[in-house]
């Protein structure tokens, strides 16, 4: 995105901008038909950025008529695929042009720093668009091998219509992952971006009519989950809904499908992922720069986050020694200085919350400070591997320090957790790097590096960290489309007369 402004540049900016506040559904910004509003709070200052419309299932029942009625009638499902890919190229294009705005509005509704919405949520959401935008006419369907009197077409159809529920933690590049792969596929979308976090969404929806998707076929209902995402989930004319988000909510969606249409349900859920230092690691200074930012990247809100580490006591001291010179390299405070690493955690009660895991008698190493909004950094050596703050999703810039002996204790304690989203290994022996990541239960496993593949590989989770589909990569557009057979009898009635 280019070189960063100043903070006075960037807070000028903010002051400029107007926001969208009500909902958009076909086509057009309307308000909540019940006419109720919430507040949307920057969670750095704690004041009150905007209003926002409160949507109902009264605005989830004609948000899905008009989703239908984009579906059924072709404007968009039957559009060539060269159009829709020329018209989300359109839309990337847009983003880019208006990148900036939309990196001052993320950081200021989510207390994300500038520092990332520019670097990596801006650019990034850029990119995933472009690329399922470009691949809407790559992907061939199939003929399978039947015999000379028979064709049979194994063919993708989009779903139809779509349920997006988004987190918090990642607005804008959430959507992306879902809209992408969705709107290229021929849905037609509703999305319920979380009520932390609804002001990018509804700036993306005005971008993508500017873009020329039509009207009805990308739709942004801000409010609860109780009062949209629930509706969304039980609604019998809802095809599909992708969800990520936490594992609590997360497990609700195969209930609501069960008890209404049966609906096609994916989650991606939450993680208490391990960074497994072995003691034949090589270059400790890199390991512990990867570490750090796994653990503290976005504030720890992040489900794929580095929130245990395992280390063999070998390297135990020195790994440590040097992850908190790195931390260093992490500065604290206002998210709309570019200088600044961490900022606000996205809201009061999910500040509480991890506040709550800091209890009296914790081997703290660094950080355990916590004001205002803002959660310090923190690493913490813990002896009991069944500490809450050790088991749970925490959700914050924490870090647990948890010691083991042996390559064989040390992937053990990596698969002992409900969750399996994500994990890395840092080892100099590529068998047992091989070895440790096969045998790990997550869903991405990195070697000797922090991360989640990019746009070309699958995301998503084992256990409790995932169910029924994969983000990015051309799986991610498998999860949007309905496979069907057609099947083509070739035989001559007059050769079968003859015979």
């Amino acid at each position: 995105m280019g070189e960063l402004l100043t903070h006075d540049e960037y807070k000028a900016i903010a002051a400029g901008l107007e926001f969208p506040t009500q909902a958009f559904i076909d086509g057009s910004f309307r308000p909540a038909l019940s006419g109720k509003t919430f507040e949307t709070v920057n969670p750095a200052t704690g004041k009150i950025l905007a209003n926002v419309v409160s949507c109902s299932a009264q605005d989830v029942d004609f948000a899905v008529e008009k989703a239908r009625d984009a579906f059924e009638d072709g404007r968009w499902s039957r559009l060539h695929p060269t159009a829709r890919k020329e018209i989300l190229i359109r839309l990337a294009k847009l983003l880019k042009h208006n990148a900036r705005e939309l990196a001052v509005l993320e950081s200021l509704d989510s207390g994300k720093t500038i520092y990332d919405c520019e670097n990596v949520d801006v650019p990034e959401t850029i990119h995933c668009l472009t690329w399922h935008a470009e691949l809407i006419d790559k992907i061939y369907d199939q003929v399978s091998p039947a015999s000379d009197n028979h064709i049979a077409m194994i063919v993708r159809e989009p779903v139809g219509v779509v349920g997006l529920v988004l987190p918090w933690n990642f607005p804008l590049l959430m959507l992306a992952w879902k809209i992408g792969p969705a709107l290229a596929a021929g849905n037609s979308v509703i999305v319920k971006p979380a009520k932390e976090t609804t002001l990018t969404a509804l700036r993306v929806a005005e971008l993508a009519m500017e873009a020329g998707i039509p009207a009805g076929v990308f739709n942004v209902l801000p409010g609860s989950g109780a009062e949209v995402g629930e509706p969304l989930g039980r609604h019998m004319d809802v095809d599909m809904v992708s969800f990520t988000g936490s594992t609590e909510t997360g497990r609700r969606f195969p209930r609501y499908s069960a008890e209404s249409n049966l609906k096609e349900v994916t989650l991606e859920m939450g993680g208490k992922n391990p960074a497994v230092v072995l003691d034949d690691a090589e270059n400790l200074d890199r390991v512990a720069a990867h570490v750090v930012n796994g653990a503290f990247w976005n504030m720890g809100e992040n489900c794929s986050a580095s929130s245990r580490l395992i280390v063999q006591r070998g390297v135990k001291d020195e790994l440590l020694k040097r992850m908190i010179a790195h931390a260093r390299e992490w500065p604290m405070g206002d998210p709309l200085n570019p200088e600044n690493r961490v900022g606000a955690l996205v809201s009061k009660a999910h500040f509480d919350k991890v506040c709550s895991y800091f209890e009296k008698g914790q081997n703290v190493l660094l950080g355990g400070r916590a004001k205002d909004g803002f959660v310090e950094p923190t690493i913490i050596d813990v002896a009991d591997r069944q500490a809450k703050i050790v088991r749970e999703e925490v959700f914050g810039p924490v870090l647990s320090v948890l010691t083991v002996e042996s390559f064989d204790e040390a992937i053990a304690l990596a698969n002992d957790t409900e969750y399996g989203l994500a994990a890395s290994i840092y080892t100099a022996n590529t068998k047992r790097a091989i070895r440790g990541a096969r045998a790990i239960r997550a869903g991405t496993v990195t070697v000797n590096s922090f991360g989640e593949g990019d746009i070309t590989t699958p995301f998503g989770g084992f256990k409790s960290s995932g169910f029924g589909g994969r983000d990015n990569g051309i799986h991610a557009h498998d999860q949007y489309t309905r496979i069907k057979t057609i099947w083509l009898d070739l035989t001559d009635d007059a050769d079968e007369a003859v015979a």
